[in-house]
């Protein structure tokens, strides 16, 4: 018989997917839900129902818990899946699902809240005799409290959202001058993402390693760890490739990580997947960072290793099965690399690419692995994350994964929005990559994204060159056979005319004039957080203009010039496309 007859999937897009597959093969009936924006969606044609969230803002549809929870009990479920994010880490959420008379397929909700104030976590995990970075233990309620704990802790530091996660609501300060704009950043994240605008200060480790620790837990007292993830390689604070096992790592470091990250579990009563993250110090010191209370984004590198299925691990227990397996059955075979493909643009400081996928083909061969909730013809919206697949390999070293990633991205094909797909290749061949390094200022680095993008324009290796077009020229690639051999040839071509009119228009009519007028321009289409400037104010170069959230993704908007403000276009809340003018700096 099956754990359950069907289980509602309370997410969307790869993560839904993904879940829907486990549950398949458990002969479990999948129920998605969907938004308007998501009607077409390959997760609501995975499943054996679907259910549309709307009417509302399809950007908070999945936030709508009261309407999950009544689909769920429409639709004839006996449990919910809340996947990652969204409601994955809501406690409230948690006890209204299980108010219901429905199954919870995650932790216990006093886990989530346990766990879920970054705060409350430090001092529990400290009284449990888990190291954590030294930091505060309560909320700084002010910027000025900010800097009295900076002199206490030391420059620099990190704001961090007490219910942040997912690299929102951190910033770093390294001086003084910093603190306020990082006070008031992490608030406002908070209070946006999480509902929760207490921030706190942790010393700021330079350069340590991300490493996390893969828990399982059931209610029968079993608690075990998977091993650890390296999940080190990130930009702005949220992740980018994540591998295990970690180059860093050895056998008796595994140890004392797996038992840290036990303690941590058994400490707040934990139940479920979970995951401890730490960082590790070149001195092989491991601080305790925080618990994500829900399956990772990555736990499919740890799949790959173990051969554990996690969601079905998740789903037994949460059934009021036992773990399937104990800790001395978890072994660790080869390794495996998971590189994220969002739909960004390096060139332009990884920037949100939204946009409708032309073509689209995912690769294959053994090892390989997609986890992706899109094909050709979907849209990339800005109303998600940008995440377009996951792509992950296995082989019998790193060093074989490394290859075998590099052959796997260079067969991935996703046409429209610009992807990652060439900065992971630059990235994987890059010394500090082979060399198992941290790569440290490498990854935003200006050479990296510039070789990045040199790749994705010629469709070739990292050594070929490939000359910037001047904006009138269109390239395209042809096939074609020379006595039998097959052939790729790369066409520059004239536009047509009317492309350059289009482009006059569209400049004309968004009133674009970049740093030769004095505009301040959206690079993106998002909506407007905050405006830092007025009227008439004096204005250098380089400082903050307005922040402007894309794709759940803050982007701060800076001066290009010295100058006065002549005109303020936007105001808080409002839409901007890309390329409209959201400040004019004129002459001192």
């Amino acid at each position: 018989m099956p754990l359950f007859t069907k289980v509602l999937v309370a997410n969307r897009g790869e993560i839904a997917v993904r879940v829907m597959r486990t549950l398949r093969e458990l002969g479990i009936g999948a129920i998605a839900v969907y938004s308007e924006a998501d009607r077409r969606s390959l997760h609501v044609q995975s499943a054996d129902e679907a259910y549309l969230l709307g009417p509302g803002p399809a950007s908070e549809s999945y936030l709508r818990a009261e309407k999950i929870v009544e689909v769920a009990a429409r639709a004839g479920a006996e449990a919910i899946h809340p996947g990652y994010g969204f409601l994955a880490e809501n406690a409230a959420f948690a006890r209204a699902v299980e108010a219901a008379g429905l199954v919870w397929i995650g932790p216990p909700p006093e886990a989530i809240e346990a766990m879920g104030s970054k705060i409350a976590a430090r001092e529990r995990m400290r009284a449990a005799g888990v190291p954590v970075v030294p930091g505060t233990t309560e909320a700084t309620v002010t910027a000025q409290d900010v800097l009295a704990a900076a002199e206490e802790v030391g420059y620099p530091i990190a704001v961090k959202a007490s219910a942040g996660g997912g690299g929102k609501g951190l910033r770093v300060a390294r001086s003084p001058d910093e603190v306020e704009r990082a006070f008031e950043t992490a608030t406002r994240e908070g209070e946006a993402y999480f509902a929760d605008g207490a921030v706190y200060v942790e010393r700021y480790l330079e350069d340590p390693r991300h490493v996390e620790v893969q828990i399982l837990a059931d209610a029968h007292g079993n608690v075990i760890h998977l091993g650890e993830r390296d999940c080190t390689i990130q930009r702005r604070h949220q992740k980018l490739v994540e591998e295990t096992p970690s180059p860093a790592v050895d056998e008796a470091l595994r140890a004392r990580i797996g038992a840290i990250g036990i303690d941590a579990a058994r400490a707040v009563g934990y139940r479920s997947a979970g995951t401890i993250e730490g960082l590790l110090t070149p001195e092989g010191e491991y601080f305790f960072l925080e618990m994500n209370t829900r399956v990772q984004v990555e736990h499919t590198v740890t799949e790959a290793v173990t051969g554990i299925d996690i969601v079905r691990e998740q789903i037994r227990i949460a059934s009021g099965e036992p773990l399937s397996i104990q800790q001395a059955d978890v072994g660790m075979r080869g390794h495996a690399i998971e590189c994220r493909i969002n739909a960004e643009d390096v060139s332009r400081g990884f920037l949100p690419a939204p946009g409708r996928i032309t073509a689209y083909r995912e690769p294959g061969g053994i090892g390989v692995r997609v986890d992706s909730g899109v094909r050709a013809g979907d849209e990339i919206s800005d109303l998600y994350d940008p995440l377009v697949a996951k792509l992950v390999v296995h082989d019998v070293d790193r060093e074989h994964a490394r290859r075998r990633m590099l052959r796997a991205l260079e067969e991935f094909v996703v046409e429209g929005p610009t992807t990652l797909l060439g900065f992971h290749r630059v990235l994987l061949e890059s010394p500090c990559f082979v060399a198992g390094e941290t790569c440290h200022g490498v990854v935003e680095s200006e050479e990296l994204a510039h070789r990045a993008q040199q790749l994705d324009e010629s469709g070739r290796s990292t050594a070929a060159s490939a000359a910037p077009l001047d904006g009138r020229v269109r390239a395209r690639v042809v096939t074609l056979e020379l006595d039998g051999r097959r052939h790729e040839v790369r066409l520059h071509a004239p536009e047509p005319p009317w492309v350059e009119l289009a482009r006059r228009h569209r400049s004309r009519s968004k009133g674009i004039g970049g740093e030769s007028t004095g505009a301040v321009v959206s690079p993106m289409q998002g909506t407007v957080l905050s405006v830092a400037v007025a009227d008439g104010a004096a204005i250098t170069a380089g400082d903050l203009v307005c922040v402007v959230e894309a794709m759940k993704m803050e982007n701060e908007l800076v001066a290009h010039r010295d100058g006065v403000v002549a005109e303020v276009r936007v105001a808080p809340g409002d839409q901007v496309a890309q390329g409209d003018v959201v400040c004019v700096i004129g002459d001192a």
